[in-house]
C-alpha cells in the first residue's frame, strides 16, 4: 500500500485561506439577507484576501513545495499572492456600490471573484504544467461568467460568449502544447523539463519548439498579446467595469507569472524564445498604441492601452530573464494599482438613473469642473499609465526599458520609448477633455460610496508611494526572482 501523500500545510496556507473564504461566501450567500445586503460578502472577501496577504508576508523567505513538488510556495509565488490579494480586494471594494446601482447585486459575483483570484494564485505557484492549466481554467471559467454578469444586456452576453469561445480555443492550444512537451521530455514538471532540455541536443527537438509555441498562444491570449488580443475591446466594453479591472490586472499578472516560470524552465533555448518575444513585444505595443489612438470609448481605449502595456513587459523579457524578470514583477505591481484606479473612477461616473455608464471620451468634457476630485484621481492614474514622474509608472517603465538597453537591445528600447510617446496622445486627450472642454448634453453624475472611496485612496497612495520610494517593492521583486534564476 503506497504511503499517504504528505502535504506541507504552511505552503498551502495562502491558497487555503482564499479557498475557505470562497466557500464561506458561498454558504453565507445562501443564508437570509443581512442588513447590509450582499455587500457583506465583499467584506468577507476583503478580510480573507487580507489574511492571505498577511500570511504571504509572514512566510516570505521560506521555500516549500506541496503535492509532490507540483505546487511551490517560494518568494516568486508569494510576491504574486501580494499582487493578486491587493488588486482583488480593491476590485471587491469598488464593486459594492457599483453592482447595487446597476441592479445586479448578486452574491455569486463575489464568490466568482474569489475563485478567479484562487486560480491566479495557483498559476503563479505552479511548478508543473498541469497545475498551470488547472489554475488557468479555474480563473478563466470564473471570468467567463463575470464578463456576462449583466445578463439582461445584449452587449454583456456577447462579451461573455466571445470570451468563452476564444478562451476555450486558446486553452486547446495550450493543452496541446503541454502534450507535445510531455512527448518530447517525458515530464510535465517544470524542474525536470529544464533538466531534460539542458541535455546536449534536446533543445533542438522540433516537438519542444512546437510545444513552446502552442504554450505561447495560450499565454498570449490571457495576457492579450497581439495577435491574440481580438477579444479584449469587446469584453472590456461589455463586461461590468469592475470585472474589466480584474481582467486587466489579475488575469495578465497570472499569465505572465506562469509564463515566467515556463521560460525559466526552458532557459536552455533562451536564444530561440528570446527572438520570438522580441518580435511579439514590438507588434504588441505598436498595435495596441496605434489602435488606441482612434478609440472614442473610454473602456475600449483602456483595453488597447492594456495591450500596449503587455508589449512593454515583453520588451524586458526579450532582453533576458536576469535583467528583465525583476522589472516585469515590479511593473506588474504598479500597473495593477494604476489600472484598478483608472477603472475605478470610470465605474463611479453615471448618467440618468445610475445604470447608464459614461462611455464616450466626449462625455468626460468638463469633468474637472463638475467633479474635480475624481478628475484629479483619473489624471494621476492616466499619467501613471503613461509613465510620467513622479508616479510609479515612470519608475516601472524606466526599469523595463533599461533592462533592454542594458543588454544591448538598443532598437527595442528605442521602439518602446517611441511607443510611449504615441501613448501620450490618447492619455492626454482624455485629460484635455476633462479640463479644457465645455460639457455637453446631460450632466455626468458621480456616486462614490465609502468602500469605493477607500479603494481609490489606496490606489492613489500606492501609485505615488511606489513612484517616490520604489526601493522596497523593487527589492521584493529581485528577491522573488533570484531563487528561480540560480
Amino acid at each position: 500500500m503506497p504511503p499517504p501523500l504528505a502535504l506541507d500545510w504552511m505552503a498551502l496556507a495562502p491558497v487555503l485561506i482564499v479557498t475557505v473564504t470562497g466557500f464561506a461566501s458561498l454558504l453565507l450567500d445562501a443564508t437570509p439577507a443581512a442588513p447590509g445586503g450582499k455587500g457583506i460578502l465583499a467584506g468577507v472577501g476583503v478580510v480573507g484576501l487580507g489574511g492571505a496577504v498577511l500570511v504571504s508576508l509572514v512566510l516570505w523567505g521560506r521555500a516549500a513545495t506541496s503535492f509532490q513538488g507540483m505546487l511551490a510556495l517560494d518568494d516568486f509565488a508569494l510576491f504574486f499572492n501580494l499582487v493578486f490579494g491587493v488588486a482583488t480586494a480593491l476590485v471587491l471594494l469598488l464593486s459594492v456600490g457599483y453592482l447595487r446601482r446597476q441592479g445586479a447585486e448578486l452574491g455569486e459575483y463575489y464568490v466568482l471573484v474569489l475563485f478567479a483570484a484562487l486560480g491566479m494564485m495557483l498559476m503563479a505557484g505552479a511548478a508543473d504544467l498541469l497545475v498551470i492549466f488547472l489554475g488557468l481554467e479555474l480563473m478563466s471559467l470564473s471570468l467567463y461568467v463575470l464578463a456576462g454578469f449583466f445578463r439582461t444586456r445584449p452587449r454583456g452576453n456577447e462579451s461573455s460568449m466571445k470570451y468563452f469561445l476564444l478562451g476555450a480555443f486558446a486553452g486547446g492550444f495550450f493543452l496541446y502544447g503541454i502534450a507535445l512537451l510531455y512527448g518530447a521530455t517525458g515530464t510535465t514538471s517544470l524542474t525536470r523539463l529544464g533538466q531534460a532540455l539542458a541535455a546536449p541536443g534536446r533543445g533542438r527537438d522540433p516537438l519542444v519548439h512546437a510545444g513552446l509555441g502552442l504554450l505561447l498562444v495560450g499565454f498570449g491570449f490571457k495576457a492579450s498579446a497581439v495577435p491574440f488580443h481580438q477579444w479584449v475591446p469587446d469584453v472590456y466594453e461589455g463586461a461590468p467595469t469592475s470585472v474589466a479591472a480584474l481582467i486587466a490586472t489579475g488575469s495578465k499578472a497570472a499569465a505572465l507569472a506562469a509564463l515566467l516560470r515556463v521560460l525559466v524552465a526552458m532557459r536552455a533555448i533562451e536564444a530561440d524564445w528570446g527572438t520570438l518575444l522580441w518580435a511579439l513585444a514590438v507588434v504588441t505595443m505598436t498595435a495596441g498604441n496605434l489602435i488606441a489612438l482612434v478609440q472614442s470609448k473610454v473602456k475600449r481605449l483602456l483595453a488597447y492601452s492594456s495591450v500596449a502595456h503587455v508589449g512593454y513587459m515583453l520588451v524586458a523579457l526579450a532582453a533576458g530573464l536576469a535583467p528583465g524578470a525583476p522589472a516585469v514583477l515590479f511593473y506588474l505591481a504598479v500597473y495593477s494599482i494604476a489600472s484598478v484606479g483608472a477603472f475605478g473612477v470610470v465605474l463611479l461616473l453615471e448618467r440618468g438613473d445610475g445604470r447608464e455608464e459614461v462611455s464616450d471620451v466626449e462625455e468626460y468634457a468638463g469633468l474637472g469642473a463638475r467633479h474635480p476630485g475624481l478628475a484629479l484621481l483619473l489624471t494621476i492614474f492616466l499619467l501613471a499609465l503613461l509613465g510620467m514622474p513622479p508616479t510609479a509608472g515612470f519608475v516601472g517603465k524606466l526599469y523595463l526599458f533599461s533592462a533592454a538597453i542594458g543588454r544591448g537591445f538598443i532598437w527595442l528600447g528605442v521602439i518602446a520609448v517611441l511607443n510611449s510617446v504615441v501613448a501620450a496622445y490618447y492619455y492626454l486627450r482624455l485629460i484635455v477633455y476633462m479640463y479644457m472642454r465645455e460639457p455637453e448634453g446631460a450632466p455626468v453624475e458621480a456616486a462614490c460610496p465609502p468602500a469605493a472611496g477607500l479603494a481609490l485612496a489606496v490606489c492613489l497612495w500606492l501609485t505615488v508611494q511606489f513612484g517616490v520610494w520604489p526601493g522596497p517593492v523593487l527589492v521584493l521583486a529581485q528577491r522573488a526572482v533570484a531563487p528561480l534564476l540560480r
